[in-house]
Order: structure tokens, then C-alpha cells, then sequence
């Protein structure tokens, strides 16, 4: 098994007997000669052993231990020094040392023990890996869950991920649509071509007009080039369209003609551009409501919905909490590049029981705040957000729960508010929602405010 050594010897002539034998059994030795210059080079490139002397100048095998232990570095290290004892053997492997060897040892014994190094530590990958296999057993892709509603969603995601049909995804926010939609596209046919994303919320009709179907130079203000827009982006890959109900009424029968004829016309062209694409919708909203209300129109809601999945709330399928909080707590802990943290039991319980309204986007972020604010390696309640622990937040005015009104009624509210204290100037309202024109026109039209 050959291997890249990082060798960290300050004695020149020992240095040059130990890299020409390791050499001849076809290994590729690198020399530092303190553990400040190994540190720099480990820094650098990858090495699979770094074989080290304790006794040096600068610093030493044992200092360079610690700060390999300290910074998590990856190579199996094996300690060689000429000054053996029992103490500095114990101390060496409690840093991190996966042997220890007198340097007044013969050549096969040194090569002995760099390949039973080896072996050990490619032993050890494997059981990484197979412990993250293990761990993609309680998902499916990226997904996490085991419950019922969730084993319904991977058996139609199983189903779909084989063909081109077009799929509706409809959920909560923070319930993972988007990563559904990548899920089906990477294990699909479609894998090795573009998956392209955009939120159709928040933008002006012209300018989702130029994102969705693109736009020819001059086709509008600040057109200075041509742009091919989302569809042709994703030519031969999957195009994924978030909040797909805040499309505009009126762009709707353009995006229609695109989904039917697979053909875009860009802004400012004469002629369609032919396109192929595989469509994956999602929204947050009733679609056969705001088809019934007129916002959405009836025929392009069943070319989407070909097949539709439903994504159920975090709080529909609590047993999958567990799940979910070590599967973040483990990815936190790969992207700190710290120890693994655990949660305390009290604090499973809480995660539990509490309602999530964000969702698994949510859980998420109180995982990552708790990962990085826990000072001890136990998470603990003090750690959580005051709404997860069920406390009002301190800054939060007091609210009266007694009739909360929903959602939509609460946003109605809201701009009706905003075109009151404007007086009816539209321009005005907008200013004060911070929001753009074409989008409060929208909301006028849809809770009738005009």
C-alpha cells in the first residue's frame, strides 16, 4: 500500500536514511525539519502518515501533536525518537499517535508499522462511511424521516425520478420543496444536466417576464445584452419553480404557451425559441383556491399538477425530530470542523413537542444556533431560542392570542393600512410596504382594495 509520507526530523543524515528506505518500498516521502514546517506543509497538500521525531528545535514532536489534534488534522502520525519512554509513549498516544517507534528500530519494522498504520486508518474510513450509509437508510437523498407521511413521499418520489413528468410540490414553508425537487432531478436521468432554480415571488412582471422567457438587448431599460432566461438555462435538465402562484395573472398565458409548445419567446423577439425542459413546481398556497378565485388560471394549474405531492409540516410527523436534529447536529460538526455535540434530553423533548411553524428550515437554524452558541459539548434548554423553550421573546410586545386572524387577513390588513395613510397613492403605499409597484398592484387586485 503506497502512501504519501510528510517525515519530521531535525537530524539531516537520519532524515536521509529513513526517506531513502521508505522510498525504496514505494512510498513518497516529503522532509520538514521541525514541526513548524510540517505544520505549513500539512496546511498545503494532503499526506496519508506523518512520521515524527519528539526531540526537536522550534518545535517539537510533541507540540506539533497537539496542534495537529488541536486543528483536527487528517494523517495517521507514528512517533520515532530516539529518547523511548513509557510516559512520553502514553502522552503521545493520548494526542492522537497511532504508534511509537525507537529510532534505532530496523527498516522492516519501520515499514511494518507504517503499513499497519495504513490499513487501520483506511479501516476507519470505511466505518465512516458506512456509518453515513447507515445514516441515508433513515432518508431518502438528502431527505431525513421515517414516519408514514414521509415513506409515502419517497415512494412517489421513487416513481417520478424515473420519468419526465411534471410535478407539483405543495407545502408549509421550511417544509424542503426545493429539495425535493432537487432529490427527483439528481436521481433521475436528468442528473448530468442543469437543475436551475427561481422564486417568482418578489419580482416585477417584467422582470420575472426576462428571468423566465429572457430578454433581447434593448428590450426594455438596462436591457444593454441578451439574456436566455431560466427556461433555456436548464435546456435538458429541470427547471424548478418556486412560489409559483405569484406569478401575475397576466404573464400567466405566456408561461402557459410555454409549458404546452416547450417553446419561449424572449422579450423583445420576434420568433419562439424552441425548449426542453423538465417542469417541477411548488408553492405554499391553496392552487385550487386561487383558481377559484380567479388569481390562477384553471388551465395551466392542471398542466402542473400532473402529480402532485403534498410535503407534510414538521409537527405532522414528530417522530422524525430525532432524526433530523442529530442529522444537522453531525453536519455542524463536519462544517465547524469541531467535536460532535449532543442534545441534552430535556432538549429532545422540547424539539419534540414544540409546533415548528417554520418547519424544518427551522429546526434547522435552532440547531446551528444552539451548535454554535453551547459553550460545553451538551446542548442544554438555555441554549435554544426563547420561542422553542416556550418563553416570550424579551423584546416582543405583548399580544392579545384571543382572535388572531389569519395569514391572508392579516397581510389584507396590512396594505390596506399602507394605502390609507398614503391616501390612495400607490406609488406612496409601496414606499411604505418596500415592496416594487407591480407587486402591490397584485395584492390590490387579490383582496380587492382597489
Amino acid at each position: 500500500m503506497q502512501a504519501r509520507i510528510l517525515l519530521v526530523e531535525d537530524e539531516v543524515n537520519m532524515a536521509r536514511t529513513l526517506a531513502k528506505n521508505l522510498e525504496r518500498a514505494g512510498h513518497a516521502v516529503e522532509h520538514a525539519p521541525h514541526g513548524e514546517a510540517a505544520l505549513a506543509r500539512l496546511g498545503e497538500a494532503s499526506f496519508d502518515v506523518v512520521l515524527t521525531d519528539l526531540k526537536m528545535p522550534v518545535m517539537d514532536g510533541m507540540a506539533l501533536l497537539r496542534a495537529m489534534h488541536e486543528r483536527r488534522l487528517a494523517p495517521a502520525v507514528v512517533v520515532l525518537t530516539g529518547y523511548g519512554t513509557i510516559e512520553s509513549a502514553v502522552e503521545a498516544m493520548k494526542l492522537g499517535a497511532a504508534d511509537y517507534l525507537i529510532k534505532d528500530a530496523r527498516p522492516q519494522e519501520i515499514l511494518f508499522t507504517i503499513e499497519r498504520v495504513l490499513k487501520l486508518d483506511a479501516l476507519k474510513r470505511e466505518n465512516a462511511r458506512l456509518r453515513g450509509e447507515i445514516g441515508r437508510l433513515h432518508g431518502f437523498g438528502e431527505l431525513i424521516g421515517e414516519s408514514t407521511p414521509m415513506k409515502e413521499t419517497y415512494r412517489v418520489l421513487n416513481t417520478v425520478a424515473g420519468n419526465k413528468s411534471t410535478v407539483l410540490v405543495s407545502g408549509e414553508s421550511g417544509t424542503g420543496k426545493e429539495l425535493v425537487a432537487r432529490t427527483i432531478h439528481e436521481r433521475g436521468a436528468l442528473a448530468a444536466h442543469p437543475f436551475v432554480a427561481i422564486n417568482c415571488a418578489g419580482l416585477s412582471e417584467t422582470l420575472l417576464d426576462s428571468q423566465l422567457f429572457g430578454h433581447r438587448r434593448g428590450a426594455f431599460t438596462g436591457a444593454v445584452h441578451d439574456h436566455d432566461g431560466v427556461f433555456r438555462a436548464a435546456e435538458g435538465g429541470t427547471l424548478f419553480l418556486d412560489e409559483v402562484a405569484e406569478i401575475p395573472l397576466s404573464l400567466q398565458a405566456k408561461f402557459l404557451r410555454a409549458v404546452e409548445q416547450r417553446e419561449v419567446t424572449p422579450l423583445g423577439a420576434s420568433l419562439p425559441v424552441p425548449v426542453d425542459v423538465r417542469l417541477i413546481a411548488a408553492t405554499n398556497r391553496d392552487l385550487e383556491g386561487e383558481v377559484r378565485a380567479g388569481r390562477f388560471r384553471q388551465d395551466l394549474y392542471y398542466r402542473l399538477n400532473v402529480v402532485h405531492l403534498t410535503l407534510p409540516p414538521l409537527r405532522a410527523r414528530p417522530e422524525d425530530i430525532p432524526l433530523l436534529a442529530e442529522h444537522f447536529l453531525r453536519r455542524f460538526s463536519r462544517e465547524y470542523q469541531v467535536a460532535a455535540k449532543r442534545l441534552a434530553a430535556e432538549v429532545m423533548e422540547r424539539l419534540r413537542t414544540y409546533a415548528w411553524p417554520g418547519n424544518v428550515r427551522e429546526l434547522q437554524n435552532t440547531i446551528e444556533r444552539a451548535f454554535a452558541l453551547a459553550a460545553a459539548e451538551t446542548i442544554t434548554l438555555d441554549d435554544l431560542p426563547a420561542a422553542v423553550r416556550g418563553l416570550p421573546s424579551p423584546d416582543a410586545p405583548a399580544v392579545d392570542l384571543s382572535d388572531v386572524p389569519t395569514l391572508e387577513e392579516a397581510e389584507r390588513r396590512l396594505f390596506a393600512a399602507a394605502l390609507r395613510k398614503s391616501g390612495g397613492n400607490k406609488n406612496e403605499a409601496a414606499r411604505l410596504l418596500g415592496i416594487d409597484r407591480q407587486r402591490l398592484y397584485r395584492k390590490i387586485e387579490k383582496y380587492g382594495l382597489g
